[in-house]
């Protein structure tokens, strides 16, 4: 292929993939309805697009459809559950469609690292504990927006436990690691659940780390409770990513695939 042609079918490609985009923010705008909200965000966020694949803008249109309030998403390392998650909750924030994200996980420790034997206090132990969340916010908006979001109380982070008792509105929860979290503590989070919240919770089950045989399994328990369309009509959705989905490197991709095999 000649150079000049080359370069004319890399800028038809470039030409496609940007309609696709705009296609997609547009779309997104279109199934997010504003609710009562009573805090919408003043600014409005500049979030970062990337090269979404077709099985990742499917997740889009489920997770933020009118109608849904729960998206129950299963899938193995890799495959951008808690990114694509987070940056659902960027677009309801900036379609003041809620007023704030929470990110929540359980403080389940590996065999290796202890919460308490880490360096700092008690906040500066949980923030570590919840750098996932704070990577894939810095991967979708800049340093000084995401500084923002935390002065103004626009994020916030918890232990899973400190769920019983509260009461969220126009919120967007994000209950990450589910896999670690017991059918408990996963049915504890449910009932929080007030007008205008949308919740995601993620999962890898062969990622687990509890330990005691008895308490695992939770998150594939309730994930059963709820697929089917009795809780699809009342705005429940259950979506998958396969090792097919993996995303991180081909390697990762191979490893995943390789594990799934036993």
């Amino acid at each position: 292929m000649s150079t000049r042609k080359k370069r004319t079918t890399n800028s038809r490609t470039k030409k496609t993939r940007d309609r696709e985009d705009r296609e997609l923010e547009n779309e997104i705008r279109e199934s997010i309805v504003e609710s009562s909200n009573p805090n919408p965000i003043k600014r409005a966020l500049k979030i970062k697009q990337f090269q979404w694949t077709d099985k990742q803008k499917e997740f889009f249109k489920v997770a933020l459809a009118e109608n849904t309030k729960i998206v129950f998403v299963k899938g193995p390392a890799g495959t951008s559950k808690s990114l694509l998650s987070v940056y659902c909750g960027l677009q309801l924030l900036n379609n003041k469609t809620i007023s704030d994200i929470m990110y929540l996980r359980s403080a389940v420790e590996s065999s290796e690292s202890r919460l308490g034997f880490l360096p700092g206090s008690a906040d500066e132990k949980l923030r570590f504990y919840n750098l996932p969340f704070l990577d894939k916010l810095d991967e979708l908006v800049a340093d000084a927006t995401s500084e923002r979001l935390e002065k103004e109380g626009r994020i916030s982070m918890y232990p899973v436990n400190f769920a019983r008792g509260m009461n969220w509105k126009s919120k967007c929860i994000i209950l990450d690691e589910a896999q670690n979290s017991t059918k408990k503590e996963i049915t504890t989070v449910l009932p929080r659940l007030g007008e205008g919240t949308r919740c995601f919770i993620l999962a890898d089950p062969m990622q687990t780390d509890l330990h005691r045989k008895e308490l695992q399994g939770g998150f594939e328990d309730v994930l059963k409770t709820f697929s089917n369309e009795e809780s699809q009509s009342w705005g429940i959705e259950t979506f998958e990513f396969t090792e097919e989905d993996v995303m991180r490197s081909a390697l990762v991709k191979y490893i995943v695939k390789k594990l799934r095999q036993g």
